[in-house]
């Protein structure tokens, strides 16, 4: 595993960018020229609550560069589980790793997601470019569609595995920005579509965040039976409020979270 946190955050972003490339342009867009002000709020992964590569084993790279478990989420619709995990340097991201429930789905699900995990050599698990190392396992175009039909979360696993399915930029950090409508408004201007799912902006000050995101890049992935082109990932916009005791807030809102999962929804 990696023993230095920035150099996993620096492979994890290159990975990002690989099939994220709007990306870029939300920095040129949104960054200051004047100073390095783009800075990363969080990261998501997802997997499967499957033994060899559950959201703990996931987690275990974060918690071996000084991570530590802060809070759990529930999203039963979606049938999914997560944690996020902090730094004990609070400028370092913030990471949310989920899990599909697996045994809710249905039979048909179940099996597929099985073939897929078997192909996971399990020491490859604690390699350090895990989190970052994609499909093990290649599905056809057609099981793909099977998997949307009943779970975006095990479709969009089974097309892209492990990588950061989003990164975050701290509207709290940005020098031109100082609120989440005129962000949006920046996006939307430059020609960015956005998850509108339960509203642009998800959350308010009253919970203290305030959250959207651009929806996922389409890119093309090399299926059993030729390419096709699904939705990859994304890029989520963080605006956080002060508690009570004047410290950031730094959790997360399952209300708003689960509707930021719909980013990567087929347009």
């Amino acid at each position: 595993m990696h023993t230095d946190v920035n150099a996993l955050f620096d492979n994890l972003w290159q990975n990002y960018l690989s099939v994220t490339p709007s990306a870029v342009k939300v920095h040129e867009l949104l960054g200051s020229t004047q100073k390095d002000d783009v800075i990363n709020d969080h990261i998501a992964l997802r997997t499967f609550n499957h033994e060899h590569i559950g959201l703990e084993k996931l987690a275990a790279h974060f918690l071996a560069v000084g991570y530590k478990e802060c809070g759990e989420y529930h999203f039963e619709a979606k049938k999914l589980y997560a944690k996020h995990y902090e730094h004990s340097d609070p400028r370092k991201p913030k990471v949310f790793i989920s899990e599909l429930l697996v045994e809710q789905c249905s039979p048909e699900l179940q099996a597929i997601v099985n073939d897929m995990v078997a192909n996971i050599d399990a020491a490859a698990v604690t390699v350090d470019d895990f989190l970052y190392s994609g499909t093990h396992w290649q599905v056809s175009t057609e099981i793909y569609k099977k998997l949307l039909a009943e779970s975006e979360y095990a479709a969009w696993m089974s097309a892209w595995g492990y990588r950061a399915n989003h990164f975050t930029v701290s509207i709290n950090e940005l020098a031109k920005f100082d609120n989440i409508e005129t962000v949006n408004q920046a996006l939307k201007d430059a020609g960015f579509a956005l998850n509108t799912s339960g509203g642009e902006v998800k959350g308010s000050p009253e919970v203290l965040l305030e959250q959207s995101s651009t929806l996922a890049d389409d890119f093309a992935v090399e299926f059993s039976d030729g390419k096709m082109s699904v939705p990859s990932c994304f890029y989520e916009f963080a605006l956080r409020y002060n508690k009570p005791d004047g410290e950031l807030y730094t959790g997360f809102v399952a209300a708003s979270a689960d509707k930021i999962f719909e980013s990567t929804n087929a347009r």
